[in-house]
């Protein structure tokens, strides 16, 4: 019978099992594998490969490394997956601006077991490897398609990679130019911190408009006063973070460049807008995309990242090297960009993401990709509709409007009626199966934050479910204070300390670093105990 989520919530709890780290199982002498020694045969006739290393990296003791069998290694990691939640086991729709969505699984089998992905070394002759590199021009052209722009480069490995790429074209192209005055970068609070600080870390000097109260977005007199000979660009998020779509856009853009300036626009989330509305529309002269969160890829600590850097004409020749080019014939990389900012990281970048990527977007083609977007925002409007409700719920700006893709969300009236806060909520949250929500980037502008994206992969089952789960807790903080005060309770670790967590001369992130804060004493040693 199916579940009325409204009536009964899922009984959950996890398994705990205790378990110790990996080193702590060692044993003097257990192994996975015996390698066999080479015969003195072949020692005589090839060496036994020590010899071909530089007596300057030999090592002189050997390396510190666990000694356990295959069998008790298989049993250890079994059982830490057993006490961790995840987008395969429980829909992950409270991490909001990461785009959490379904990637299939015929993908998945294919970049990770194929041999012309698995077994390729990136110093490969480009003749060997005429199938990666096609796969990486024609994603490139895609994704060109899909924002109006002419060029892109799919080497960084995230999306603030490719800001801080996109600040070294903006920086490389004013000095072609010799406008060496413009040193000045405007965002908004709003937009993504990488936004502020990629160009910072790019030696740009950094002004940060804050939002009107009303409406959640600086207004178009902010921009214009802002703006000077000296800015060099706008960095700005659309839709930001708040799920609001700034609907002057066109005109804050139109604004920067009879300034001289450029336009970065940060696409990271346009799972609500893809095919609906492009960045060459509004006037934008480069743009990033997050290709694992909006194109399908495992990522928030399940997989690896390509940030790609999409750029008008004008842009193109200062884009990272090498860059994958086609004669007629064959693909080849070209390293011969005399004016390009040069690399901007070793190889070129996460093939099997981009693989990801190219097999979606020909999966869903054109009218696929609008249908996903148009199912994110319906998604979102009915999960605001229903989370908006919830006793100790708030909204912040633009009331009564429609978001985007997602929506932050504030228990400020929950904290002032009971004195719970988010960080509360979210340890609650885990008791009833779901992964915490995320929060907010910092600083906290919106108070007591939580930030939901329902993408197009969580079924309208989905987001009832969460939502009543969400509807309880508050019911719980208003009448059952004990229990979320002393949640979670159905989870391997009860009430994790955050202070400590957060006190970086206590926690240790490696095994030798552990055992060296254990001797100095910063660290208990009862902890390999607990």
């Amino acid at each position: 019978m199916k579940r009325d989520y409204s009536k009964h919530l899922r009984r959950f709890h996890e398994a705990k099992w205790d378990e110790e780290l990996i080193f702590d199982l060692s044993v003097p002498g257990q192994r996975g594998v015996n390698v066999t020694k080479p015969s003195p045969q072949i020692t005589e006739e090839v060496g036994d490969g020590a010899d071909d290393i530089p007596p300057c990296m030999r090592r002189k003791t050997p390396p510190f490394l666990p000694e356990v069998h295959q069998a008790r290694v298989n049993r250890h990691y079994l059982r830490l997956t057993q006490e961790i939640l995840g987008n395969d086991i429980t829909p992950d729709l409270g991490e909001g601006t990461c785009t959490i969505k379904y990637s299939p699984k015929v993908q998945e089998h294919i970049a990770n077991t194929h041999p012309n992905i698995i077994d390729v070394h990136p110093l490969q002759d480009a003749s060997t490897i005429q199938g990666i590199l096609e796969i990486y021009k024609k994603t490139e052209e895609m994704i060109c398609e899909i924002s109006g722009m002419d060029a892109a480069c799919c080497h960084m490995g995230g999306g603030a990679a490719a800001c801080f790429a996109g600040a070294s074209v903006i920086r490389a192209y004013h000095e072609a130019k010799g406008n060496t005055q413009k040193d000045e970068i405007i965002t908004t609070i709003f937009s993504h911190p990488c936004d502020a600080g990629a160009p910072a870390t790019a030696g740009y000097k950094v002004i940060t408009l804050m939002s009107d109260p009303e409406t959640g977005m600086p207004s178009l007199e902010a921009f214009r006063s802002a703006l000077s000979e000296r800015t060099a660009a706008i960095f700005i998020t659309n839709p930001e973070d708040t799920g609001i779509f700034n609907p002057q856009i066109k005109e804050i853009v139109d604004a920067a460049h009879e300034a001289g300036a450029l336009c970065y626009y940060d696409q990271a989330n346009v799972n609500g807008i893809m095919t609906i509305t492009r960045a060459k529309e509004i006037g934008a002269d480069l743009i990033h995309y997050n290709l694992h969160k909006t194109f399908s890829s495992p990522h928030g600590g399940m997989g690896p990242g390509v940030g790609a850097l999409c750029v008008r004409e004008p842009l193109k020749a200062f884009l990272p090297v090498p860059r994958v080019e086609y004669d007629g014939k064959q693909y080849y990389m070209d390293c011969n960009c005399p004016e390009s900012i040069g690399k901007v990281r070793m190889f070129m970048g996460n093939a099997n993401v981009i693989l990801r990527v190219y097999m979606w977007i020909r999966q869903l083609g054109a009218d696929g990709l609008r249908e996903a977007a148009v199912c994110a925002v319906l998604n979102n409007q009915y999960m605001m509709k229903k989370v908006g409700q919830i006793k100790g719920v708030k909204i912040f700006y633009a009331e009564g409007k429609r978001r985007i893709e997602q929506c932050r969300y504030s228990w400020q009236p929950l904290k002032e009626d009971t004195g719970f806060g988010t960080v509360d909520v979210t340890k609650r949250l885990v008791d009833f199966g779901m992964q915490h929500y995320w929060q907010s980037h910092h600083p906290w502008i919106v108070p007591e934050p939580f930030t939901l994206e329902p993408t197009e992969s969580f079924s309208k089952d989905d987001l009832d479910e969460f939502a009543a789960i969400l509807k309880e807790i508050s019911r719980e903080c208003y009448e059952e204070p004990e229990t979320i005060r002393s949640a979670p309770h159905n989870a391997p670790i009860h009430n994790t300390l955050l202070d400590e967590v957060m006190d970086f001369d206590k926690i240790a992130v490696t095994y030798r670093q552990l055992r060296k804060r254990m001797e100095a004493g910063t660290i208990s040693k009862d902890i390999l105990g607990q």
